[in-house]
């Protein structure tokens, strides 16, 4: 049980460590690429009158492969940087690679955010598009 406990204590404090470390800009940017994608993703979800991202993944099975590996798909370059980084990262501070904190960090960084975001940007657009239309009528 102490492995797993080490293993545990040294992510959690490399992942509280990571923001005023080396190469803390990707935990900026990382996300800030993934909200732009999911931005412009739950954009075009409105326009095509599609049901909200996250939400289906959860509760429609029919749909739910089709929309992760579309969600994957976006996303990809991002998870790839962020492994990238976090291994770069890692070298430098702890002189090794530990993939499954590089595969957790690239989760919270990129994957997270765009489920996050995705669904309520939809929901906005939608919003926004029905209002425009409703004073387009009242004129």
């Amino acid at each position: 049980m102490s492995e797993i406990q080490e293993i545990l204590t040294r992510f959690w404090d490399q992942l509280i460590a990571q923001p005023s470390g080396p190469l803390a800009f990707r935990l900026i940017l990382q996300p800030i690429m993934v909200t732009i994608l999911a931005i412009l993703d739950g954009i075009k979800d409105a326009r095509a009158g599609r049901p909200l991202y996250t939400w289906t993944i959860l509760t429609d099975l029919a749909h739910r492969g089709g929309y992760l590996r579309e969600g994957l798909k976006r996303v990809t370059r991002v998870i790839v940087f962020a492994l990238v980084m976090d291994a770069i990262y890692q070298f430098m501070v702890l002189g090794r690679f530990y993939p499954g904190e590089a595969l957790v960090t690239a989760f919270v960084v990129a994957v997270l955010p765009y489920l996050v975001i995705r669904g309520p940007i939809a929901r906005l657009a939608r919003h926004w598009s029905q209002r425009g239309t409703a004073d387009d009528k009242a004129q």
